[in-house]
C-alpha cells in the first residue's frame, strides 16, 4: 500500500479509502491510484479487510445431495445471486444425512470464516439441541417446515399439488395415483398429503400411493406397476424425472399417454418440454427460492430480518401433451 502511495502521490490512507470503495475521493485521484495499484500489481488482502471490519462477504451452502434437480438449480441461484451482492459462496457437502455429518459440516463454518449460511436439507437432520452454531453466523433453510425455528424459503408445494389434481379432476378422471418421492423427504410428504387432500376435498377415495426416490429409475419400476392397474387413468409424479421413467414404462405395456392415461410431473425441469409427449407439470420458480434465500440471509447479517418464519415461492401449473380427458370421456365432462 505504501509503494501505490508513492506512484500515486497520495496518502496510504487515500490508497485505502480507494481500495475499500469508500466516498471520499475525488475521480482523479481515484484514477491515479489505480493505475498505481495496476502497475504494481497490487491486489488489497481481502482476509486482512475481513478481519478488521469483522465480516468475509461469503456464505456457506450445506447441503446433503447435488443428484437433484431442486437442489443443484436452487444452489446455482444462490450462487448468482450472492454474487450480484458482492458475495462468494462455500459448499459444503454433507456426505451421509445424518446428525454426525451434518454436525461436522457446521463446525466447519468456523475454519472456512463465513457470515451466514443457507441450509438446503430435511429438517429433521437440524436438531437445534445438538447443533452448536458459531455466534456470528445466521441461518435459513431451504424447502422445510422449520419456520417454527429457523428463517425457511420453501416452494408452495402444496398449492402446487393441489393445481395438479384439480386439473385431471377438471379433465373427467375419477380420480388420480400418486407416485411419491422418498419416505423422510419434507417435499415428497407435502406433495402425497396436499394430493390426498385434494382428492378427499372432491369426495374422491386416494387409490393406494407408490413411491419411488426421485430418479427416472425408480419412476420406470413404478410405472410397470401402474400400468397393471387399468383403472389407472391419471397420474401425478412427485418430480418430473420420476414421470420420465414413468412414461416410458406405460409406453411399453402399450398404454398410451394422455389417451389411455394423463400424467403431470413436478419441478418443469427444462427437459420436461421434450418428453414424448411433452410433459403437463408443476413449474418451480428456482431463480427465486435463491433469491430469496440469499435476501433472507443478508437480511439477518444486518439485523434487519426476522429469526424465524416462511416464505412460499409461488408454482403454476404448465399445461402441455401429456394429459387429456379419459377414455370415452373425450369431452372432458
Amino acid at each position: 500500500m505504501a509503494d501505490v502511495a508513492r506512484l500515486a502521490g497520495v496518502s496510504s490512507q487515500t490508497v485505502s479509502r480507494v481500495s475499500n470503495g469508500y466516498a471520499g475521493v475525488t475521480e482523479e485521484t481515484r484514477r491515479q491510484v489505480r493505475a498505481a495499484m495496476k502497475e504494481l500489481g497490487y491486489r488489497p488482502n481481502s482476509a486482512a479487510r475481513a478481519l478488521k471490519r469483522g465480516e468475509f462477504r461469503t456464505i456457506g451452502v450445506i447441503t446433503f445431495s447435488l443428484s437433484t434437480t431442486g437442489n443443484v438449480r436452487t444452489l446455482e441461484a444462490i450462487a448468482t445471486s450472492a454474487a450480484r451482492e458482492g458475495y462468494a459462496v462455500t459448499l459444503l457437502p454433507v456426505a451421509v444425512p445424518t446428525q454426525d455429518e451434518v454436525r461436522g459440516a457446521f463446525s466447519r463454518l468456523e475454519e472456512l470464516a463465513v457470515d451466514a449460511v443457507i441450509v438446503i436439507m430435511e429438517v429433521h437432520l437440524l436438531d437445534a439441541a445438538t447443533l452448536t452454531l458459531p455466534p456470528h453466523v445466521q441461518v435459513v433453510v431451504v424447502d422445510s417446515d422449520a419456520g417454527d425455528r429457523y428463517t425457511v424459503v420453501d416452494t408452495d408445494q402444496a398449492g402446487g399439488t393441489r393445481a395438479a389434481v384439480r386439473h385431471l379432476l377438471g379433465l373427467g378422471h375419477r380420480t388420480v395415483w400418486h407416485l411419491a418421492g422418498p419416505e423422510g423427504s419434507f417435499a415428497a410428504q407435502r406433495r402425497a398429503d396436499a394430493w390426498r387432500a385434494a382428492l378427499a376435498g372432491a369426495g374422491r377415495v386416494p387409490p393406494p400411493l407408490v413411491r419411488g426416490d426421485w430418479s427416472a429409475g425408480s419412476g420406470y419400476r413404478a410405472g410397470r406397476e401402474l400400468a397393471g392397474h387399468e383403472d389407472c387413468t391419471a397420474v401425478f409424479a412427485a418430480n418430473d424425472q420420476m414421470a420420465l421413467g414413468l412414461l416410458r414404462a406405460l409406453h411399453e405395456h402399450g398404454r398410451r399417454v394422455p389417451r389411455d392415461v394423463s400424467v403431470i410431473g413436478f419441478d418443469d425441469i427444462p427437459e420436461s418440454a421434450s418428453f414424448l409427449p411433452p410433459l403437463t407439470t408443476v413449474h418451480q420458480d428456482f431463480a427465486e427460492v435463491g433469491r430469496l434465500c440469499v435476501a433472507a440471509v443478508l437480511s439477518k447479517v444486518r439485523r434487519e430480518g426476522p429469526d424465524r418464519g416462511t416464505t412460499l415461492v409461488p408454482t403454476r401449473l404448465v399445461v402441455r401433451d401429456s394429459t387429456a380427458a379419459p377414455p370415452g370421456r373425450a369431452d372432458g365432462t
